[in-house]
């Protein structure tokens, strides 16, 4: 057996084992932000310096369903169809076609009918997937690959897996001016799609996150281990960044013996700073970070809380509170293809380049289609999944973009038909286009009025059109944004420890999240929930590990702790909605977020809890065996 090298911090020692002998190092790139020797300085100036050493731990996104691929080829139309569940299928076609099988692309077909969760692994090509593809066509049949549970744990992309070194210094008043972040990033034995860019443009489109801090210097260095790639995975970059932040926030707030809250009340971007432009040149449009903050306390009874704990107390319990606030990237990749289409017998098609799995499209799509041309909602439909019918310009659905991107596409397509519209309704109502209106599904010219639905019966008939207007209503936008939208929040986890057991209860969580405006506050809260799950599951349960050796420990989910029921409490989820400025439905991601708030909500509250042993901070994931055992290290130390 070959020696291994299966973490970051091992892999760049000199004596590590190379896993690419060639290269003579396992370091991939060393990448820089910022002036490191200003960065020092500044540092050295500061009223108070505070430190954090942390862990982000490798976690397995397991969805749902393992990976499942059927391909069939057609030696007569020289045409091959894929079925696999994906996040879109535009984005797998280009790659089968041009890249891997060198095939013209619309003689490649990717079908995703259901797709059991996302999570950013279902955005990847694998190697099955190519080939399945091409054995199907090398032998004329169809052919068929499903994994198993273990094959996932071993194949498909791990997320996260940082470690991170950081400092931020302060004046005398508690404002922080300066920051130094150093990152090691394990991306496993090969590079992945994205695994070598999350901290840097997904982490560092947003660090320091919620907060002006000045001057900033941040290193990363993404090294080769023998393990599974890592690639995005739920957030992607951001959970990072957020919990790196709010981790040095509490240590901020013990240093100067100042509430958790305060600390971040000085700290805090401004309404007033925005548009806001981050150190990567990124510009925040909107927000409310202290007001979303302050309900987030109100709710939870945050200042009611010392009273809870003495109860807790009284029963043997642990109590604690933790807090934190998070600032998200979404919309990324903003160019989408979208069309809207009514169909001969009067219902309307939505045709959308995002793929729905589990996001609610068809339910979202449909109420902006009834809101914009005041179509009924039950005759909407949504079409998507299938290259065969897709836009051309198809990204998928990932980092929370669905909403602008598709939704806004959305918007523009039925604005185009709502022009178009007009003119056969004036044709109708014998009018001029300028003085025809419309509202609510009706088109007005002075006292007279057709209805939507009687313009889509003219629309097919072009005995009824103006000159040289081709029949149909039917329009196909490719929306473009220049920039993406920041969605935040404020979470506060609330849970008891038992110090017998090191058993973590939650209690109460409440989630404050500014989304801009809420299309659908059921799909929305349903988001944030699934994301807190997760988000729980890192900070509590799950765990990726290796033995020195390269061996995969945690490869079922005998090994691998995912979160149960029993794991979580009602989550109260509210909404402090500031309109994003950078789009037109003024909606911002919400996919994301619970998976930036959860980790360090509910390490803060743990070490809440083991306060009174001097506990100043445990690595996620924090299992019953290791709250239990800083407890009793802690026991040993006072005794000693």
């Amino acid at each position: 057996m070959l020696p291994a090298a299966v973490s970051s911090v091992d892999a760049l020692k000199a004596d590590s084992p190379k896993v690419w002998p060639e290269f003579g190092t396992n370091e991939v790139v060393h990448w820089e932000y910022g002036e490191a020797a200003k960065v020092e300085t500044l540092l050295r100036s500061a009223h108070r310096v505070v430190k954090v050493d942390l862990v982000n731990n490798r976690i397995a996104p397991a969805p749902m369903e393992p990976r499942v691929v059927a391909a069939k080829y057609d030696a007569a139309e020289g045409r091959l169809t894929v079925w696999s569940p994906t996040q879109g299928g535009r984005r797998i076609q280009m790659m089968l076609a041009r890249t891997l099988l060198k095939m013209a692309p619309d003689k490649v077909r990717v079908i995703s009918i259901d797709t059991g969760g996302g999570f950013g692994v279902r955005s990847k090509m694998f190697p099955e997937t190519a080939m399945v593809a091409y054995a199907a066509r090398q032998l004329g049949r169809p052919v068929k690959w499903l994994g198993d549970r273990a094959e996932t744990f071993v194949s498909d992309y791990h997320g996260r897996d940082q470690i991170n070194h950081a400092q931020m210094g302060l004046d005398r008043d508690g404002k922080a001016f300066v920051l130094k972040v150093e990152t090691l990033l394990n991306v496993g034995a090969y590079l992945s799609e994205n695994g070598l860019r999350l901290p840097m443009e997904g982490g560092g489109r947003i660090i320091p996150c919620g907060y002006h801090i000045p001057d900033f210097y941040f290193s990363v260095k993404p090294t080769f281990t023998n393990t599974v790639c890592t690639d995005t995975y739920r957030g992607a970059g951001r959970p990072e960044a957020n919990y790196l932040m709010e981790r040095l926030m509490d240590k901020a707030a013990e240093t100067y013996g100042l509430p958790r809250e305060e600390i971040r009340r000085r700290n805090f971007i401004k309404p007033s700073q925005f548009p806001y432009k981050t150190h990567l040149g990124f510009v925040i449009d909107s927000g409310d970070f202290a007001g979303t903050m302050e309900m987030a306390l109100e709710h939870s009874n945050w200042a009611a809380f010392e009273e809870r704990r003495g109860r807790s107390a009284a029963r043997g319990k642990l109590r604690g509170i933790g807090l934190a606030f998070f600032i998200e990237g979404a919309g990324s990749r903003p160019v989408e293809g979208m069309r809207v289409r009514f169909e001969d017998n009067g219902d309307v098609s939505v045709i959308a380049g995002t793929y729905s799995h589990g996001q609610g499209h068809a339910t979202v799509y449909s109420q902006l289609v009834h809101e914009f041309l005041g179509v009924d909602y039950d005759k909407v439909r949504l079409i998507n999944g299938d290259t065969g019918t897709s836009p051309e310009v198809s990204n998928g659905t990932f980092g929370s973009r669905s909403s602008m991107v598709g939704g806004g596409g959305v918007k523009r397509a039925c604005d185009a038909i709502i022009v178009k519209g007009k003119k056969i309704a004036a044709r109708l109502l014998q009018s001029d286009a300028t003085r025809v209106t419309f509202e609510a599904g009706v088109f007005r010219a002075q006292t007279s009025s057709v209805t939507m639905a009687d313009v889509a019966a003219a629309a097919r008939d072009p005995n009824k059109l103006p000159d040289g207007m081709a029949p149909g209503l039917d329009e196909y936008v490719v929306y473009e944004n220049d920039t993406e939208n920041f969605p935040n929040g404020a979470h506060v986890a609330e849970i008891e420890v038992d110090p017998e057991t090191g058993v973590v209860e939650i209690l109460n969580y409440v989630a404050v999240d500014d989304c801009g405006v809420v299309l659908n506050p059921f799909i929305v809260h349903g988001q944030i929930y699934g994301g807190i799950a997760q988000g729980i599951g890192q900070a509590l349960t799950e765990n990726i590990v290796y033995d020195a050796e390269g061996q995969l420990l945690s490869g079922t989910f005998m090994d691998y702790g995912m979160p149960r029921a029993g794991h979580f409490s009602h989550i109260d989820a509210r909404f402090n909605a500031m309109p994003a400025k950078t789009n037109e439905l003024g909606v911002k991601g919400a996919g994301e977020a619970g998976c930036c708030g959860a980790p360090p909500a509910i390490v803060s509250a743990v070490v809440d809890a083991l306060g009174s042993y001097g506990i100043k901070h445990i690595d996620m994931p924090l299992s019953p065996e290791r709250v239990w055992r800083a407890i009793q290290e802690s026991r040993v130390n006072k005794a000693a």
